[in-house]
């Protein structure tokens, strides 16, 4: 077993994984659908302009084919954790590039370029490592959804998915 199905955030990332499957199936449904997800200890929250049938219909399919086996679904390129890991990268290359002094301008400057442009190549794929073993997981046989609640915040549809887990 993953250590980290020990930690107390293992609720979290088994949401995030379901959050992830079902952004994936709603969207695959309504392609020109844009939504925010946000996963916590007690399901997780969808913001977007789509109807409670299809929430409902989507969080049951993805639950159901988790389940199944299809891990791929916990694993969603415009995942949060893909941009932090872009933001660290670029941080961490831009520290490398602009500090010490016994370097000219345009050496600071190109090395500058050459690492923003590698920490945005690798961003994508390990910030989707980074979902598969520490932000997500798979382990959803015992997660089951309780409910399901459509809250209205302005002109914001926000659907609450409450889960709870054996």
């Amino acid at each position: 077993m993953n250590p980290l199905e020990q930690w107390p955030f293992a609720a979290v990332r088994r949401n995030h994984a379901l959050e992830h499957a079902t952004i994936t199936i709603l969207s695959q449904r309504h392609p020109s659908l844009r939504l925010v997800g946000r996963s916590d200890w007690g399901g997780f929250t969808l913001y977007g302009p789509v109807g409670s049938d299809d929430v409902r219909a989507a969080v049951d399919s993805a639950l159901q084919r988790l389940q199944s086996g299809e891990v791929g679904l916990a694993i969603h390129p415009h995942c949060g954790t893909n941009l932090a890991t872009g933001f660290v990268l670029a941080s961490l290359a831009s520290y490398a590039a602009l500090s010490g002094k016994r370097r000219s301008i345009l050496q600071r400057a190109t090395q500058l370029v050459l690492g923003l442009t590698a920490a945005s190549i690798v961003a994508r794929p390990l910030g989707e490592t980074l979902q598969e073993h520490v932000t997500t997981s798979r382990d959803v046989a015992r997660l089951h959804v309780t409910q399901i609640r459509r809250l209205q915040r302005g002109d914001v549809v926000v659907h609450r998915i409450e889960t709870a887990q054996e």
